[in-house]
């Protein structure tokens, strides 16, 4: 190896953290190219666990690295959010028991080579826009919980948790189960009323909004109490959620029969 490939190979420890993947494009801005980085592959100082993919490490790859990776290295405006966000953030117990799926949110697709990688769980990308239109404008609340990669503690963004339950209701009827977010809704009694304020104004789904609420209103958090709901649009008309279900009158959607419709 030449010093100007080597001299490239340190600078790449440097702006690579172990275990974090970069793919070809970002490979390519930064100087490196495809014979170089083949080169580095065949001496092992990179590894390739997918097709123009590549990180700096052979220890088994974690979703929580490719996470990192995505909102770090790649700079892409994606978030962690919905039910992996409240699985992350001490809510698990209220939801499935094994982790399957990692949802990411985000005004634009993640790379497609995602798919590929050698992991256990699927990502699933959910546009943010349609949910939240302001996304446009201004990126969402983060939480930032910290993790390890190799050594290295980084920021991992996950939505807030208030925003987590509004992404997650959204799923409902096909992809959740109105019994889990009963549970959740139940035990989640320390929620923000000032970021549930700006969030459900700023929320454009009539569904999500009136779900919510139900919810809310069934358990009687303390919060719910300080959300102005003058300033909230609920639209108007029924919404019919549940095949065979009971219609709640006062946010006029069915809802399971077991779960308090007249």
């Amino acid at each position: 190896m030449d010093m100007r490939s080597g001299g490239k190979l340190n600078r790449l420890q440097q702006e690579l953290p172990e275990g974090l993947l970069a793919d070809a494009a970002w490979m390519e801005a930064h100087g490196y190219s495809s014979a170089l980085r083949s080169q580095y592959v065949r001496a092992g100082w990179l590894d390739s666990p997918a097709r123009r993919v590549y990180r700096r490490s052979r220890t088994p790859l974690t979703w929580q690295q490719v996470a990192v990776s995505l909102q770090t290295v790649l700079d892409l405006p994606l978030t962690v959010g919905g039910r992996t966000a409240l699985e992350q953030q001490g809510y698990a117990h209220y939801l499935s028991t094994a982790m399957r799926e990692v949802h990411l949110y985000g005004p634009k697709r993640p790379p497609t080579w995602l798919a590929s990688l050698p992991l256990n769980v699927t990502f699933h990308w959910h546009n943010s826009l349609r949910l939240f239109p302001g996304d446009a404008d201004a990126p969402p609340e983060p939480s930032p919980v910290m993790v390890s990669a190799s050594g290295l503690t980084l920021p991992i963004r996950y939505s807030s948790k208030e925003r987590a339950v509004l992404e997650l209701l959204d799923e409902l009827p096909e992809h959740e189960s109105f019994h889990q977010v009963d549970a959740l809704m139940e035990g989640i009694s320390d929620l923000s009323p000032r970021r549930l304020q700006t969030l459900l104004e700023a929320c454009a789904s009539v569904k999500v909004k009136r779900l919510f609420l139900f919810f809310a209103d069934r358990h009687r958090h303390a919060w719910r109490s300080r959300l102005d709901m003058s300033r909230v649009d609920l639209g108007s008309g029924k919404r019919a959620l549940v095949k065979g279900g009971k219609l709640d009158p006062r946010y006029n959607i069915t809802v399971p029969s077991d779960l308090g419709g007249p």
